[in-house]
């Protein structure tokens, strides 16, 4: 097959950890060719969906895992595979990449399904599962904010739209700094915020469930660093081997056909105790941590499920 990559620069990635490496290494162990761009070079050009990129190959050898054939401008409509893997912010130039990617439907598989990724951002897919997740409130105007904190105490206080821990609060029942903290936010942004009380069972980690094609392949646990309320390992958590309980079983079993039917096939969830908090399908990772953990290769299986559903 012909494979594209949205992505953010290949360069500075970490070899052990990135997931995009490891579905190119992957990829590329099959047979297939690979092709990388980034986002800015998408475009939509007289009725075609192009990019500017270059063929790509990989190699697990740190400072040297990558070299970059001529740079061309491509027909993305000409190949078998898309991948949208730029991380967040998920802003208006996010969701403009998933309308231009919407548009080489049916021909060309876009994984995860831009449509569905636009409509279902990590942290309100969740909404449809209010049994599963933690109390919530998504508002801008401080009177709401304060009167969910009264209710519940202690609270996580978030961004929206965020992503890998940036700009994510513990704010105790007893700390004054919230009505500070929402001007701060506020004033940059016109996004709403999130706030879900705080769930003791952190500090014991925050579990990421990986599931293929709506089916749970494993997961792996992020525990915060000392002092730290946030387990995301871009801020110094640090990923140890768990495994799954019957409850999240039980959380998959009830996301995963909605995953599955919304051409979601890599998806990532975040577990706290016994509470979902994010279902993120933009830019998930984990696989080289439980292949380390567990053996297993979840980017196989990714490829397994998108051979299948291509043929």
């Amino acid at each position: 097959m012909k494979i594209a990559f949205q992505m953010d620069p290949i360069g500075p990635i970490d070899i052990n950890a990135d997931s995009t490496f490891r579905l190119a290494e992957d990829a590329q162990a099959r047979g297939h060719e690979l092709f990388y761009y980034l986002p800015e070079r998408l475009a939509y050009d007289e009725g075609r969906i192009t990019a500017r990129g270059w063929p790509l190959t990989v190699q697990r050898v740190a400072g040297d895992h990558f070299s970059l054939g001529q740079e061309q401008t491509v027909d993305l409509g000409e190949f078998d595979v898309v991948w949208l893997r730029q991380d967040p912010p998920f802003d208006m130039f996010y969701i403009t990449t998933t309308h231009l990617l919407q548009r080489l439907s049916p021909g060309t598989l876009v994984v995860n399904d831009p449509f569905w990724v636009r409509n279902y951002p990590e942290k309100l897919l969740i909404l449809d599962f209010p049994d599963l997740m933690p109390p919530t409130t998504i508002a801008r105007d401080i009177g709401t904010i304060k009167d969910f904190r009264a209710r519940h105490g202690d609270v996580i206080i978030k961004p929206l739209y965020g992503n890998g821990g940036a700009g994510v609060f513990h704010l105790p029942q007893s700390d004054r700094n919230l009505a500070s903290l929402h001007e701060m936010f506020t004033g940059f942004s016109r996004e709403p915020l999130i706030v879900q009380k705080y769930l003791p069972a952190v500090s014991k980690g925050d579990k990421r469930v990986i599931l293929v094609d709506g089916e749970p392949i494993g997961a792996i646990n992020r525990v915060p660093a000392q002092g730290e309320t946030r387990s995301n390992m871009h801020v110094g958590g640090r990923a140890e081997r768990v495994e799954m309980t019957a409850r999240d079983r039980e959380i998959c079993d009830r996301i995963g056909p909605l995953l599955r039917d919304k051409g979601q096939i890599f998806v990532g969830i975040d577990v706290i105790g016994d509470y979902l908090t994010e279902i993120n399908v933009t830019s998930p990772t984990g696989l080289q941590e439980l292949e380390r953990f567990d053996g297993t290769n979840g980017a196989g299986l990714i490829w397994d499920a998108i051979e299948s559903r291509r043929a």
